[in-house]
């Protein structure tokens, strides 16, 4: 497998070798379904919470006596059908909404997306993002010059020009002179995963020979030719 490198001003430099473990995965949508919406789950602060009828202030007196006054009897004012009384089935802070995904898991969901981007045609790759200072005219000029490139025509536009740099390590200048694009993020490919892939429509790999090796994908994982045929 082969795709073509650009550089930042839109034009070919050459081409480079992929590797099957992260760009020729079998697309497998159960999998991707169970790890984003686990992740999605682990992200939730579960701070919300209402008081339950042991959690409200007074009630600690009958409201009054038992028979004879023709009304239904009550035993407290914190009953949740009393106004002041607790919430019955609100939400509580001691819910836990961490799920646990394996390791293994993880890196096929993230190598299935790569995969399945790649081969719609959302996936670039880019030899070097530099820039003389951080500035967002710079940037802008970066994306006026990558609309050039077939595929890539709709970036220059605002609201269709969703964007993840994927670099091999911190870059301060390129994350500032492309942070004020609302539609576009700048990440170490380290820190990649199925949830941020699958927010962006366009995935660019910048430096493709140094950051496949920081993605966090196992070489274990069979490609699409190795794996068995039924």
């Amino acid at each position: 497998m082969e795709a073509i490198v650009y550089n930042q001003k839109g034009k070919e430099t050459g081409k480079i070798a992929l590797p099957e473990s992260i760009f020729n995965v079998k697309w497998n949508g159960d999998l991707v379904h169970q790890v984003v919406t686990s992740m999605l789950s682990s992200r939730r602060s579960g701070t919300a919470h209402t008081k339950g009828r042991g959690e409200v202030r007074g009630g600690g007196k009958k409201p009054y006596r038992q028979k004879g006054t023709g009304r239904a009897r009550h035993g407290s004012r914190r009953s949740p059908i009393w106004k002041g009384g607790g919430t019955t089935f609100g939400p509580s802070s001691e819910k836990n909404y961490l799920r646990k995904v394996n390791r293994s898991m993880k890196e096929k969901a993230l190598s299935a997306v790569l995969s399945k981007k790649f081969e719609d045609g959302e996936v670039y790759f880019l030899d070097a993002l530099n820039f003389t200072e951080p500035k967002a005219r710079l940037g802008k000029e970066v994306l006026t010059s990558l609309s050039k490139v077939k595929g890539l025509e709709s970036v220059a536009k605002k609201k269709t020009n969703a964007i993840l740099f994927a670099l091999e390590s911190k870059n301060a200048s390129a994350k500032r002179s492309l942070q004020n694009f609302g539609n576009i993020a700048v990440e170490e490919a380290r820190n990649l995963n199925p949830v941020d892939l699958l927010q962006y429509r366009f995935v660019i790999i910048v430096n493709p020979e140094a950051t496949f090796e920081t993605i966090p994908v196992s070489s274990k994982i069979s490609s699409k030719e190795s794996s068995p045929k039924k």
